[in-house]
């Protein structure tokens, strides 16, 4: 193989070198990926599929997504790592590499090895087998096309070389096994639809047999008036739900196993609570304990097992919403707001992150569809059982959930046909279910001076005088705006109004209205006006309000579909940013700076975490680390492996700086006085520092691929005076930046060495 290895080089040496000019210098790493261009072509195509596309082309599509989405890890993934072969510009110290920035390759150190975050592998090319297999799944649905995707795969193979990336030899493989897989999958789907199809879809699969020829009738007015109209059709819609539910819970898991981000400051301190388990906490109720706990029981104290039910809250969540609005408004809206779901910021969010909002959002919509089967002339008393069962289990996650028992009061007062059922016993039986899942909190919080209620009302700043501004305001109008997607927020409200001008014809609307925008004005806009409302705070109120958008868009004689795309455009963009903020570097070609990340603030700890502990065994092994906020102190106990071990055990590791004021969980931990336990020995005190701030014009020169310098640099803070009258001596042991292996600056902190403490 020593001759095909020599025609390889002299070939790349040929286009790397010989060929280079001024001009391709700059084109072939735009054909990379490198630059704006790509972003503006995938900002056109998109809508222009979904707007003016036809059936066939949206087929084409979506199979050209999923061909990419599962060749390229799977297949060419897979192969990278059993070959193996180093990049050329690790092997050939002549070659010339373009296109660095944003693509993760990085040169080689001094004594020619690369560094842990180099992309090392080069067989085969994955641009090469992405874009000949886009281009093949493009010929076998338009075979005009092939004069247009296929030299512009080529092009792109080509620049992989040019750029010192690939050998020829990469390209060509990646090339043939592109094609290959493409046809396959190709091949496989079609086998997989007339199977599925047939037995689960015969309406659509009689409209629709071969995928590569969709003309097949699917002409919309026939559609709408035949086959979409029929109740087998509503069931198909249903089935489809099924389907992408399902792909989505899986999709989820493997997004969490992945590590992508690191856990929040409130995961890994509610992670600690698991380890103490109680009828109730300072800030919170037990719930999110008992979670935590049953996660980390079935997968290890992992990422994935704290995180592991969040997904699956998600999964009932859609499934609920589904069925009901299938039953209530009908199959193809019902399916039109799963997709909506999965196009808002903040439902998006709560899919992923195990926080207390999943399980509270979960329970209060499992609540409403009770409700309002209850709330029905034959409603049963069951129903009612449900509500209260609901609402409780929410209680018990989240106290926010007392707030249904208002938005229960507000229908019941408004609605006149509704108040029947008071004088029935089913309401008050399922009050009375919800007295009792209280009754844990209710008997911690006597058991210590109701510390919960002082907190809550602080948190809301009922504790403070009232002095109207609109600060809060428009700051938490803002953060629901973009988290709530601006195309559904805005129609969410347009349907608000309907359902309040309508709510004597439209019983359903009006009882989606009391379940959620009672909340979203008085406890999030009025609030607003006197203190600050942190956007998840409005969680709840999220899917009964995409209910009754959609339920209004169902009957509306407006043009939805224009809006219904431009939300879901929007949405699954800010979505997939969501997931891998690094993609936006890589369409532009240069990663955003750490501090304004989209995740900055899940990403870095686990490198945060082990920097403190390689501080700490210098300084000394047997110091313990003090944090200065419950949050860091949770996330320094998960990710530094001994911190983790002794977590749960009676001496820990890691604690949180002592307060006059309880502030947070634990002070109600004997283990955690390290005053108490802790005389006499050594410290790390780590203090987190703020980011720091970009020069003003920093998006430009960002956009420009320019260096962007940091304004002036504070100096960093002293040692709190509480530290330094706690131990004898304290030396400032500097601030550590902590960088991921891009080399951009996620996370900032101050260590200072303790000397005995006193």
């Amino acid at each position: 193989m020593h001759w095909f290895q020599s025609l390889d080089t002299a070939l790349f040496h040929f286009i790397n070198s010989t060929l280079g000019n001024p001009f391709f210098d700059w084109l072939m790493p735009v054909l990379s990926g490198r630059g704006v261009p790509w972003l503006i072509a995938v900002v056109i195509a998109v809508p222009a599929v979904l707007f003016f596309g036809s059936a066939r082309l949206k087929i084409c599509a979506l199979l050209m997504v999923l061909v990419v989405a599962l060749g390229d890890p799977l297949v060419v993934g897979t192969i990278k790592n059993a070959v193996a072969r180093p990049r050329p510009f690790v092997t050939l110290s002549d070659a010339r590499l373009f296109g660095e920035t944003g693509q993760g390759y990085v040169a080689p150190m001094a004594d020619g090895t690369l560094p842990a975050n180099a992309n090392r592998h080069s067989f085969p090319s994955a641009h090469a087998a992405n874009w000949f297999a886009l281009a093949t799944v493009a010929f076998l649905f338009y075979r005009r096309s092939a004069w247009f995707m296929f030299p512009l795969a080529t092009a792109i193979a080509f620049s992989r070389v040019y750029n010192g990336v690939h050998y020829p030899s990469d390209v060509t493989a990646g090339a043939v096994l592109g094609a290959g897989y493409a046809i396959a999958f190709i091949l496989s789907m079609q086998s997989v639809w007339n199977f599925i199809g047939k037995k689960f879809f015969p309406n659509w699969h009689a409209r629709l047999p071969s995928l590569l020829n969709a003309e097949c009738g699917m002409r919309n007015a026939e559609l709408k008036n035949s086959e979409l109209a029929t109740p087998n059709s509503e069931l198909e819609w249903l089935r489809l739900g099924y389907i992408v539910i399902f792909l989505a819970l899986i999709g989820r898991w493997i997004y969490l196993a992945s590590g992508i981000i690191n856990l929040s400051e409130d995961e890994a301190y509610q992670w600690l609570w698991s380890k103490h388990l109680a009828l109730s906490y300072y800030s919170k109720p037990p719930g999110i304990a008992l979670i935590q706990w049953a996660g980390t029981s079935l997968f290890g104290d992992t990422e994935f097992g704290v995180r592991f039910f969040s997904p699956v809250f998600a999964a009932i969540l859609s499934l609920l919403v589904l069925r009901f609005m299938t039953r209530e408004v009908g199959g193809r809206a019902a399916f039109c707001l799963l997709l909506i779901t999965f196009a808002t910021p903040l439902l998006v969010v709560g899919s992923l992150l195990m926080t207390v909002d999943p399980p509270l959002v979960l329970c209060w919509m499992w609540a409403v569809i009770a409700g309002w089967r209850a709330a029905q002339p034959d409603g049963k008393t069951r129903d009612w059982l449900i509500v209260g069962l609901a609402t409780g289990l929410g209680f018990l996650c989240k106290y926010t959930a007392m707030l249904q028992i208002i938005c229960w009061a507000i229908f019941f007062a408004l609605q006149p046909s509704a108040r029947i059922h008071l004088k029935k016993i089913g309401p008050w039986l399922g009050l009375l279910v919800f007295g009792l899942c209280t009754l844990p909190v209710v008997v911690w919080n006597a058991q210590h001076g109701w510390i919960t209620v002082s907190h809550v009302a602080g948190d809301a700043g009922l504790h403070s005088a009232w002095q109207p501004t609109l600060n809060y305001f428009f700051e938490f109008t803002g953060a629901e705006f973009g988290l709530l997607n601006p195309v559904f927020f805005v129609a969410a409200f347009w349907a608000t109004m309907a359902a309040w001008h309508r709510r004597q014809e439209k019983p359903l609307w009006f009882f989606l209205f009391c379940m959620s925008a009672p909340v979203f004005l008085v406890y999030g806009w009025l609030l607003s006006f006197h203190s600050r409302v942190q956007p998840n705070w409005m969680a709840v109120t999220v899917p009964p309000m995409l209910c009754l958008m959609v339920a209004f868009w169902s009957e509306s004689k407006i043009r939805i579909k224009p809006w219904l795309a431009a939300g879901l455009l929007l949405g699954l963009i800010a979505s997939v940013f969501m997931h891998s903020s690094d993609l936006i570097g890589r369409l532009v070609g240069n990663k955003l700076p750490g501090d304004k990340d989209l995740t900055h603030r899940a990403r870095g700890w686990r490198e945060t975490a082990l920097a403190v502990e390689t501080e700490r065994a210098q300084f000394d092994p047997d110091a313990f680390i003090v944090a200065d906020h419950y949050g860091t102190t949770g996330l320094y106990s998960f990710y530094s492996p001994p911190a983790r071990a002794a977590a749960a055990t009676a001496t820990p590791l890691v604690y949180c700086e002592d307060s006059e004021q309880t502030l947070n969980q634990f002070p109600y931990w004997d283990s955690y006085n390290y005053r108490a336990h802790r005389v006499g020995e050594n410290a790390i005190f780590v203090l987190r520092l703020e980011p720091y701030k970009l020069e003003s014009g920093w998006i430009g020169k960002w956009l420009r691929h320019e260096p962007i310098n940091y304004r002036e640099i504070p100096a960093p803070p002293p040692v709190p005076d509480q530290i330094a009258a706690e131990f004898e001596s304290v030396t400032n042991l500097g601030v550590r930046e902590i960088k991921l292996r891009d080399g951009r600056i996620f996370q900032r902190v101050e260590l200072f060495g303790c000397y005995h403490l006193k």
